[in-house]
């Protein structure tokens, strides 16, 4: 099936004692009953399919997760209470029986930056950060590092770079280590990197998937050899969404392919507007054929499908200035976040990069004068005179 029919019907509709709900329910009990012990038993045991205890998984979770594993062409999922507590999950999947290494894209959202510096680092993990669109330096590194897992961005935040996944995924695979990607800025409508070769996906639900600003949550999707230590790992320490926000995601996920087409065709054309205003001193977009990656970006996404983010700065601006010109907007929103369906705009420097020190932003690309913008469903016209008028 096409994956704009798999967000419609994946996970709904089981089987019932008499009725068949046409929408999965909202299960919101925290335990379950069996009308035998034995039975019970058998569910603690994983040798019957069933539901015990909300920690170990939940009917409406479930549904869930067969949807976002559907989608992204893996054995199984698991739901997490945000996409931190996703990634979080999928590098301690990830380390099981391997060296407690990692070898990181240096172009990361700044959280996940912190995950490593605050938590896995002081636990004893080693991590390295590396241009991974540089394979020849990915490979030096890899090499030297001898990592238990690589993790990367699909499209990087907020510069909007693309690795090789494919080639990358050969090198893990070669060295023994576990890719794992965060597919979030380009969900599986423009890539499924486990199609390419990745052992894990994290998305943040709340982003595009769910895509209406009304539910915090993440998935992370494997394949069979990672998959049950991924799922015993959240029995032990219980990262698993709730029941109502599974509800939310799932109903959201529904409308995604079309409103990722949508959102995708409006930043184009927010970037061809930006391109030619002479108040604008560059734009960072994947459908450029300057785009570093550009190679890249043509082998591995669908033909006019190139991302709803658009990166861009603001001719000798500097933070006062870009304060002004956000305040000025009327229309797109001022949200840490993205992927909703109204366009939004962050500040990089002061938000998803705070903690990161000037030079390294600096070197990354991020600039004091960069701002990220995400693009909605509306009518991109409107969303352009509301730039337009805020660029004075």
């Amino acid at each position: 099936m096409k994956i704009h029919t798999r967000a419609v019907h994946a996970g709904d509709r089981k089987k019932a004692p008499v009725e068949i709900p046409v929408t999965t329910p909202i299960y919101n009990a925290a335990s379950f009953i069996s009308e035998k012990t034995a039975d019970l038993d058998r569910i603690f045991a994983h040798e019957l399919e069933g539901y015990s205890y909300s920690r170990y998984g939940n009917p409406t979770g479930a549904a869930l997760e067969e949807l976002v594993a559907s989608l992204e062409g893996g054995h199984g999922a698991l739901a997490c209470a945000s996409g931190m507590s996703a990634l979080e999950i999928a590098v301690l999947s990830a380390l099981i029986g391997r060296p407690k290494s990692v070898v990181s894209a240096d172009a990361l959202y700044g959280a996940t930056i912190n995950l490593f510096l605050r938590v896995f680092e002081p636990l004893g993990v080693k991590v390295r950060y590396v241009d991974v669109c540089d394979l020849g330096s990915l490979a030096g590194v890899i090499a030297e590092e001898k990592p238990g897992c690589i993790l990367m961005e699909t499209i990087s935040n907020p510069c909007l770079r693309v690795g090789a996944i494919d080639r990358i995924a050969a090198l893990a695979r070669a060295s023994g280590a576990a890719l794992i990607v965060d597919n979030t800025f380009a969900t599986p409508l423009l890539a499924r990197p486990l199609e390419l070769g990745a052992h894990f996906v994290v998305h943040s639900l709340t982003k595009y998937l769910a895509g209406h600003g009304d539910v915090l949550g993440g998935a992370v999707v494997t394949g069979l050899e990672h998959f049950e230590n991924m799922r015993t790992l959240a029995r032990t320490y219980g990262p698993l969404l709730g029941a109502f926000e599974s509800y939310l995601a799932m109903r959201g996920i529904k409308t995604f392919p079309l409103r990722m087409e949508r959102q995708c065709s409006n930043a184009a054309r927010v970037a061809a507007w930006l391109r030619q205003d002479a108040r604008i001193e560059r734009v960072i977009y994947p459908d450029d054929a300057a785009h570093p990656d550009s190679a890249t970006i043509q082998r591995l996404f669908p033909k006019d499908l190139r991302g709803a983010m658009v990166s861009f700065a603001v001719k000798d601006a500097d933070r006062a200035r870009i304060f002004a010109f956000m305040d000025r907007l009327k229309l797109v929103v001022r949200a840490t976040s993205l992927g909703d369906v109204h366009t939004m705009m962050l500040y990089p420097v002061i938000s998803s990069h705070r903690e990161m020190p000037p030079a390294e932003r600096e070197r990354l690309g991020i600039s004091e004068n960069l701002v990220r913008l995400s693009a909605g469903i509306e009518a991109v016209e409107d969303v352009l005179a509301d730039l337009d008028q805020a660029l004075v």
